[in-house]
């Protein structure tokens, strides 16, 4: 029996501002804002989200 695997993912995300990790969720539903300096992470696009930073780590 085949067992479902989700396509969706948990990503550590460090702000390209002020340095601060955060953990978002790979199909964000809303804009994701640094909680230290307000610098937007992730935007929504109807599917995956677009991340824009630089370093991403996915959590396994």
């Amino acid at each position: 029996m085949l067992t479902p695997v989700p396509r969706s993912k948990f990503f550590k995300v460090q702000c390209s501002e002020c340095g601060n990790e955060q953990t978002i969720f790979s199909n964000v539903a809303s804009v994701v804002k640094c909680s230290i300096c307000g610098k937007e992470l992730a935007y929504p696009t109807g599917g995956k989200s677009k991340i824009l930073s630089d370093n991403v780590k996915e959590i396994t």
